[in-house]
């Protein structure tokens, strides 16, 4: 019997015990005194709470998914031992706790969004290296990136500060996505009453000449547009349904799923003054949720083939899932804070969480997606056990398996050799 269980305990691994909380191990990415140095910098008060302290607060927050500041503050006063072991961090208290996030600059928690990222990029280079991308994009051996925005629903009782509709409140994250390692370049957070357009120059501030732009119509302004062609950035975007222009090229193609090709250029007099060269408009049919939907893309690149550009359009959709990704495993949907510099304060560590469930995720060689990471995460963060050969161990049942179809006829239990001959 003693054999069996030694047996069994040995076809069953373990994760090694550690000195360290699940918490602690994913903390110590961040740079030892950095948020108390960037705060002292922004002459931020934390002699009574100091950023850390602070810091750790909302990222456990976000971590769990915690609803509300009673719940972060009694989780941490439960767990005060462990948490004074995390860079001297201290238990908030409500008040304490309320009162930073509505008084500091959120420009420390972008500033430490940042630096991180840096940080994380100098100790692993790959982290951000370049992706081979698939299907006929692997060709365009350069930068791409895709722009976009998401909107953040509050309450417009408390949070008037954001009113965003005659009955609605909402904040807006504009961001500048690497497509190739799918991490954010740039990033805007603030109240949702601007249009997408209208941070498009901030958001495109950093791309160099021969980068790739990708972006919805949302971001069909001419004079950016003409602004990007003259710095040599392409891009790839949807048409807007009310543009004039003529067609001065025509170019068949013999793939089915090509209707269009053209080299146009805009023929009403206000348009023309904003964007006085040529566009190439290229008509597909592209496969979007298993049906396929017709799509009509400008470029001002030449070269490439139609596909190739399609393509490129679908690759602005890892935006998309990324926006999807973050919904879905961090607090954005609950804000702790009513204010202004709350609602950022919240949103740039929800960022800062994400950067490093995505650099844990990187270093583990994590196959599985990335929701059933942050929730093995999020159900040991006070655990004492090695966080990287955990991943190695849990998670790896991998998806649903399809039914095997066999041609053996079936039987009841305890009748298979007698059902070809008779009973009685």
């Amino acid at each position: 019997m003693k054999k069996k269980t030694k047996a069994r305990d040995r076809a069953t691994p373990r994760p090694a015990r550690k000195a360290y909380t699940v918490l602690r191990q994913l903390v110590q990415w961040i740079p030892e005194g950095l948020p108390d140095r960037i705060a002292r910098e922004a002459k931020a008060d934390i002699r009574a709470f100091s950023c850390t302290s602070h810091v750790l607060a909302l990222l456990y927050g976000q971590i769990t998914r915690s609803g509300s500041l009673n719940e972060i503050c009694d989780a941490a006063s439960l767990h005060e031992p462990e948490l004074n072991r995390i860079r001297g961090a201290t238990a908030p208290k409500r008040n304490t706790f309320s009162n930073a996030n509505r008084t500091r600059d959120p420009a420390i928690a972008e500033k430490l969004y940042w630096d991180v990222f840096r940080h994380l990029q100098t100790i692993c280079p790959s982290f951000t290296q370049y992706s081979r991308h698939r299907g006929f994009i692997f060709r365009v051996k350069r930068g791409i990136f895709a722009i976009d925005s998401t909107t953040l629903k509050l309450s417009l009782d408390c949070i008037d500060w954001a009113r965003h509709r005659r009955r609605k409140a909402a904040a807006k994250t504009h961001m500048r996505l690497n497509v190739g390692s799918m991490l954010p370049t740039f990033a805007i957070v603030e109240d949702a009453a601007h249009h997408d357009s209208k941070r498009a120059d901030a958001l495109c501030e950093g791309m160099k000449d021969g980068d790739v732009l990708l972006a919805d119509r949302a971001y069909v302004d001419l004079l950016f547009l003409h602004g990007l062609a003259t710095r040599g950035v392409f891009f790839v975007l949807r048409e807007k349904e009310n543009m004039v222009f003529e067609v001065l090229e025509e170019t068949r193609h013999q793939d089915a799923r090509i209707l269009t090709d053209q080299t146009v250029r805009l023929s009403r007099k206000g348009s023309a003054d904003k964007y006085p060269g040529t566009l190439r408009r290229v008509t597909a049919v592209v496969e979007v949720d298993g049906k396929d939907m017709e799509m009509t893309f400008i470029t001002n690149n030449f070269d490439w083939s139609p596909r190739t550009i399609a393509e490129l359009y679908r690759a602005r959709w890892a935006i998309e899932s990324f926006f999807k990704e973050l919904k879905q495993t961090l607090q954005l949907a609950d804000f702790v804070g009513y204010n202004e510099k709350a609602v950022k304060w919240q949103v740039w560590i929800g960022l800062l969480a994400h950067l490093l469930l995505r650099f844990l995720k990187h270093v583990s060689k994590w196959g599985l997606s990335f929701s059933r990471l942050a929730g093995t995460v999020r159900s040991a963060l006070w655990m004492k056990i090695d966080l990287p050969g955990t991943l190695r161990i849990y998670g790896t049942a991998g998806g649903p398996r399809r039914p095997v179809i066999v041609d053996k006829q079936l039987y009841f239990q305890g009748f298979e050799p007698f059902s070809h001959a008779p009973v009685g």
